[in-house]
């Protein structure tokens, strides 16, 4: 009985579709945050009340809800330009990839910003998420122990590293409980993503709010 087996050319070509999809993926994120931004503005931005609150319990749900609201147009471009980029970086790995790293800096993110920001201030932006993607980048190679991964993550700390440590200073309205949390977030994803750990021993396999600006 005679066996086929794959070609080499369906591996690079899985690859292909992978990459696209990923891309799409982040590109469609992007677009609901436009989309979601351009009704927040028509009315009034009183969608920013739908925020993440700290400390309470019945509004925890905002986790969810917090990077997909921006409190400006402004606020929003600032935060599409470093998420786009370093996005593209993540999403070139594939849809599942993407969507766990983010899955993960949003809910972890997220909860350490609930834990750890003052009460009563609603927070908003996806500033947290784009802190995930950058300690995500950054630490990823060590974790994978992959070169090309971590002059990857030399790239990104080049570009952004001095607005990421900025950002981190408390000043304004803005959250740097949200930018350190998303950070946090960021490495753990890199950690709980990695090779070694996937693989296993067997084998492959606006006044009034804080803005995460």
């Amino acid at each position: 009985m005679s066996v086929t087996s794959p070609t080499r050319k369906s591996v690079p070509s899985s690859n292909r579709v992978a990459r696209e999809e990923g891309l799409a993926l982040l590109a469609a994120t992007v677009a609901l945050m436009w989309i979601v931004q351009l009704i927040n503005s028509l009315d009034s931005y009183k969608l920013d009340q739908d925020g993440l609150y700290p400390h309470n319990v019945d509004r925890i749900w905002g986790i969810f809800t917090t990077p997909f609201l921006h409190a400006s147009w402004s606020h929003l471009i600032g935060n599409t330009i470093p998420f786009v980029f370093m996005g593209v970086l993540i999403a070139l790995a594939g849809p599942g990839r993407f969507a766990a790293v983010t899955l993960i800096v949003i809910v972890l993110g997220g909860l350490g910003t609930w834990l750890i920001s003052p009460a009563g201030v609603p927070v908003v932006g996806a500033s947290g998420v784009v802190f995930g993607y950058a300690t995500f980048l950054l630490t990823r190679g060590f974790f994978n122990h992959s070169v090309i991964e971590i002059l990857a993550g030399v790239v990104v700390g080049a570009v952004f590293g001095s607005a990421l440590l900025a950002s981190l200073v408390p000043h304004g309205n803005v959250s740097w409980q949200g930018h350190l949390c998303g950070g946090i977030a960021g490495v753990i994803a890199a950690w709980v993503l990695s090779r070694d750990r996937s693989e296993g021993p067997s084998g492959p396999g606006a006044p009034g709010r804080a803005l995460t600006r």
